[in-house]
């Protein structure tokens, strides 16, 4: 496991956590749950091609 995927992650993360504070204190409740969907989003996405990569070496690995 690459160590850049996890800074990415928890950047994603720390992007998220600003935003939603900062929208919250503005009153804004629901463009701060849009914005915690769609970092949830993103970070599924980068999961999901890492899981494909790894079903990719599996295969190789066993020649299937």
């Amino acid at each position: 496991m690459e160590i850049d995927l996890v800074f990415r992650i928890a950047a994603v993360g720390i992007i998220v956590a600003v935003l939603n504070q900062l929208l919250k204190r503005a009153e804004r409740d629901e463009q701060a749950m849009m914005v915690t969907i769609a970092g949830l989003i993103i970070v599924l996405v980068i999961i999901v091609n890492q899981i494909a990569s790894l079903f990719d070496t599996i295969k190789n690995v066993f020649d299937l």
